[in-house]
């Protein structure tokens, strides 16, 4: 049947003369229920079309214009329209709303000559309109299901208004703070980052791709964007080989495994290579080693950027490394479109890479069902009663609450009690209802979030006495343009002292703006910026009873908090629901269970510091009373940090004991660990119990820590669970330096406990 239809086809693409015939052709095709039907559509497609067709499927452009308006005259914006009317354009992106959307695929579905849809592309982060916490903050619960959850409100919503693809999740492990994006990945860990990955997904795919409450994913950007140098935002990024297979690239392949549409490259170069045009992470690895067969997509310009790094001579060469090197579709720099078809014609690219990428594209178009339905994303009845729905709400306040991390709470400062006491809220942030959002918003609302000050306010018991004590910014805020600090301004400094010395309880609500963190937000000092950390010490001279509730999107420098202050709250920035989630853990109707997803430094000159690193030659510390100077350390600072990689506190108490492996096991054999887990305190609560192995002997040096398991457990007070773990090959074995996996035989320590440095430990041996 197959052959059939395709030697029809071959012969009618000859003789067609009109734009109906073809289209009549191409309905045909997509109505075709063979075996392996979609591949047989997309094949018999490609037959039809021409190579300026086909290259037109792997350009996507920018929105440029209200495509319900007139059309553009002049200029790139003509040129852009003229290209969707010839079938020169195979994805438009942060074209929204379903106007919008269904304007934009009528131009192509009915005016283009074979009509082929458009996939809609969108930088869907953290949510669209209704918004989740950062991902960052969202890692820091370990929740997979609620992170999932979070997702698939942000796919129905995007998808309600026009949007059937996401550039998320940013699976990019980094272990630089100073990395504007670490707000947009899972941190530092990739066990932790590859569950995460893949359950964002699932969470934005769901079951069925073809739904209109799903999107295709996108895996990015690979790969190791995470480790620019120097934490500098498009810097290099140069790393081994083992680095790149046992950190870098696991989140990928989980993602992979999961079955994500699209992946997309990073902005770094890689080993003297720019990933956008490195065959060895494309194809080698990502097209034939893993047999990826989605579609993989440039990051913005950035087929085009191999010019300015120096690796490609022009335009056209730049478009010729890259469509070899195995990028499918170029975002906005128009290489592809202006150059590929003469590359083809000149003999330089052979047209069967074209085929290739077109075919990826189009099997991704066809398993979204645009070819049954282009306008399937264009009801705006549906967009009316999803976005922003009771139950949408309801879930980014849940994955809100369960993001927040208790850093510190002495004397039980925390929970707050509900009735007889006059509370103080001050702090620049407080009744912020923008910065709260977050960055990689640019769907919703400005001033769409719950302030924390709104949110303490639906508790009525309390008398609260709101002061701002001084501004964070001196003008207003925007995504794409330098934030200016107040550096100067204390005027408000005595009326907050003032409210503070008159209250029982102060809540200082101190941290970063929301587009203080995200792309192009690279810092060199990671404390309170502008005049903060001077507000903190005068309200704590005037009262020791202080909350400090952070907002920001990376770990920060926290020293002097950390030794002064009794209580801290770890409160990122969580979204539309932020104000509600803190007032409830604040209060006590939500026990704090969060785990932080990255390590806290005590110094910007300790990173990169992360748990999982190596032991060197002379780890040990000086015995005391030695006078030495010749170890792995700092003369002015600790080593270690001061919050470490899945530290986190609860209101209430757990003990661990009795951990349990046997003693030996064949490299083959399930390794079963199983630890008492006991809730010693007066809450109800949930913990995240996790466990960490050290091949003490290997043939590749080895971290003195690794996350290998974990698991959330809910206990209530006085009640105990014997919590079970697997370890398999997959758990215990590493990648070499050529990426080929080993599973050694040899001795292991395991390690169970509330943080990485968990001290209830045992040893077994693995034989051949």
């Amino acid at each position: 049947m197959r052959k059939k239809l395709l030697l029809f086809l071959l012969l009618s693409s000859g003789i067609l003369l009109s734009s109906f015939s073809i289209k009549k052709d191409l309905k045909m095709i997509n109505n075709d229920s063979t075996k392996d039907s979609t591949d047989v559509k997309v094949d018999s497609l490609l037959t039809i079309m021409t190579l300026e067709e086909k290259v037109g499927q792997m350009n996507q452009y920018n929105g440029f214009w209200d495509v319900t308006g007139p059309s553009p005259e002049g200029g790139n914006a003509e040129k852009k329209y003229d290209d969707l009317r010839k079938g020169r354009v195979g994805s438009m992106l942060t074209v929204r709303g379903t106007d919008q959307v269904r304007a934009v695929q009528k131009i192509v579905v009915e005016e283009s000559r074979l009509g082929i849809p458009l996939i809609i592309g969108f930088d869907v982060i953290h949510g669209y309109k209704t918004l989740s916490p950062i991902p960052l903050a969202e890692a820091a619960s370990w929740d997979l299901e609620a992170i999932k959850k979070s997702a698939s409100v942000a796919a129905a919503e995007a998808a309600a208004s026009g949007i059937n693809w996401t550039f998320a999740p940013m699976v990019d492990i980094s272990r630089d703070p100073r990395w504007g994006r670490v707000m947009e990945g899972a941190g530092e860990d990739p066990f932790l980052g590859s569950a995460i990955a893949r359950a964002r997904v699932r969470g934005f795919q769901g079951d069925d791709l073809s739904a209109v409450n799903t999107i295709a994913a996108t895996a990015k950007h690979f790969a190791a964007y995470g480790f620019a140098e120097a934490g500098r935002e498009y810097n290099k990024a140069d790393i081994g080989t083992v680095t790149l297979h046992n950190i870098v690239l696991p989140p990928f392949k989980a993602a992979e495994e999961a079955g994500v549409k699209t992946f997309m490259n990073g902005f770094n170069e890689l080993n003297g290579i720019p990933v956008t045009g490195n065959e060895f992470l494309l194809r080698d690895i990502l097209k034939e080693k893993w047999n990826f067969e989605g579609f993989v997509i440039s990051d913005w310009a950035s087929i085009g950027e191999m010019v300015t790094h120096g690796y490609a001579k022009d335009m056209a060469h730049a478009a010729e490394i890259a469509v070899k090197a195995g990028v499918d579709m170029d975002m906005e720099s128009s290489s592809y479109v202006d150059e590929l078809v003469e590359l083809v014609k000149a003999g330089h690219v052979d047209e069967a890479l074209v085929d290739d990428a077109v075919r990826r594209i189009l099997r991704v178009k066809f398993e979204l069902g645009l070819f049954d339905n282009p306008y399937k994303y264009c009801d705006p009845e549906r967009e009316k009663t999803v976005i922003g729905r009771k139950e949408n709400q309801q879930a980014v306040l849940d994955i809100a609450k369960k993001s927040i991390v208790l850093l510190k709470n002495e004397n039980n400062l925390l929970p707050l009690k509900k009735t007889g006491q006059k509370i103080a809220v001050i702090g620049p942030l407080a009744d912020d209802n923008n910065s709260v959002l977050g960055s990689w918003r640019i769907a919703s609302e400005d001033n769409s979030g719950i302030s924390i000050l709104e949110g303490l306010k639906q508790y009525s018991g309390n008398e609260l006495l709101f002061e701002k004590g001084a501004e964070l910014l001196t003008k207003k805020p925007t995504f794409i343009n330098e934030l200016e600090f107040n550096t100067t301004d204390k005027s408000g400094f005595e009326k907050a002292i003032t409210v503070a010395k008159n209250s029982d309880v102060v809540i200082l609500v101190l941290g970063e703006h929301g587009f203080q963190s995200g792309e192009g937000r690279s810092r060199t000092a990671l404390d309170l910026p502008g005049v903060q950390q001077e507000l903190m010490e005068k309200i704590y001279e005037a009262n020791k009873n202080v909350i400090l509730v952070l907002n920001n999107g990376r770990p920060l420098v926290l020293n002097w908090a950390s030794e002064n202050i009794p209580a801290i709250v770890e409160a990122w920035h969580l979204g539309t629901q932020t104000g509600n989630a803190v007032a409830q853990v604040l209060y006590g109707d939500y026990n704090p269970s969060g785990k932080l997803p990255m390590t806290f430094p005590r110094s910007v000159g300790q990173i990169p510091i992360y748990y999982n690193h190596k032991n060197t030659g002379r780890p040990v510390d000086p015995q005391p009373g030695d006078n030495m100077v010749f170890w792995s350390h700092y003369i002015d600072e600790e080593s270690s940090p001061l919050y470490p990689f899945g530290f986190g506190l609860s209101y209430t108490s757990f003990n661990y004991s009795n951990l349990k492996v046997e003693n030996s096991f064949a490299v083959n054999e399930e390794v079963k660990v199983s630890v008492e887990l006991s809730n010693t305190g007066d809450y109800d609560g949930k913990e995240v119990v996790q466990l960490y192995i050290r091949d003490l002997f290997a043939k590749v040096v080895r971290p003195v820590r690794e996350l290998k398991g974990f698991q959330l457990v809910e206990l209530k007070k006085g009640e105990s669970k014997t919590v079970n773990f697997s370890l398999t090959e997959k758990e215990l074995g590493y990648y070499d330096q050529n990426g080929d996996f080993i599973v050694e035989p040899g001795d292991f320590e395991i390690f169970v406990g509330t943080n990485s440095n968990a001290s209830l430990k045992t040893t077994f041996s693995l034989q051949q």
